[in-house]
């Protein structure tokens, strides 16, 4: 067991540290349960844009942890906040899923198919030339280019399969802009956390298990960070990095309160 301060914010990535695919990861929800025993209801960090808050909190309730929902952070729902906040009353060029709608439709933001202020793109099964080829269209017309996260491919049964972030390449290479990522190891997530409960950063934890998007974006933010050795990074790998993790522990079970 480690002894770690307490924090009033404890931000958990999802995959890889919370669960694995449909399979629950040890100790995880019992780390959520010792929280909430004290008071304290995690917030939940996740990439994942095609998916919807219901759809999240359902999957977290199927590996044990009773989430709030309102401590869902997707990037589908810090891309709307962040249009909300930086870009108001401006028009939306969508490409993405049901998650990432529900996010705009939730902040009131319009979508259209011409003319738009802004671009945004989340993973999208059904993505077509005709939708790539309008979003760089409004892209040379001036649209801001938002995109929810990097993630170059994602695992499947059959192999990897191509993520937003290669999607997202594609129009950035055709119009020699960069997008503005929402996702982690971006910033955006836990800024709007500290934004809207108002934290200091002193009082906010990243924990996560991989160290190039998790961990990363903790050290981007100026916050403490914990690795746990569930998922992507081997902890060694995290050891010998020129900013390790702030703690490292081997699963959630191992952190003393």
């Amino acid at each position: 067991m480690e002894k770690i301060k307490r924090y009033k914010a404890y931000c958990l990535d999802l995959d890889g540290t919370v669960y694995r695919g449909e399979a629950p990861v040890e100790a995880a929800a019992q780390f959520v349960s010792r929280l909430q025993e004290q008071g304290i209801e995690a917030f939940y960090i996740t990439n994942n844009a095609s998916k919807t808050l219901g759809q999240l909190h359902e999957k977290l309730w199927r590996v044990g942890v009773v989430a709030d929902k309102s401590r869902i952070m997707s990037s589908a729902v810090a891309a709307a906040k962040y249009i909300k906040r930086w870009y108001p009353g401006r028009t939306v060029y969508l490409i993405g899923s049901e998650g990432l709608q529900e996010a705009l439709d939730a902040e009131g933001i319009a979508c259209v198919e011409k003319q738009a202020d802004i671009v945004l793109m989340g993973l999208d099964p059904q993505i077509t030339y005709a939708k790539i080829s309008r979003a760089c269209l409004e892209v040379q017309k001036g649209a801001v280019f938002l995109s929810t996260n990097q993630d170059l491919a994602f695992p499947s049964e059959e192999g990897f399969l191509p993520g937003n972030g290669a999607i997202t390449a594609v129009v950035s290479k055709a119009t020699d802009v960069d997008p503005v990522f929402i996702g982690k190891p971006e910033i955006h997530m836990l800024e709007t956390i500290q934004h809207e409960w108002g934290f200091e950063k002193e009082e906010m934890v990243m924990i996560g298990d991989n160290y190039d998007t998790d961990i990363q974006a903790g050290i981007r933010f100026g916050i403490d960070t914990v690795h746990v050795n569930t998922g992507v990074t081997p902890m060694d790998a995290v050891m010998q990095k020129d900013q390790p993790a702030t703690h490292m522990l081997e699963n959630l079970g191992f952190w003393e309160h």
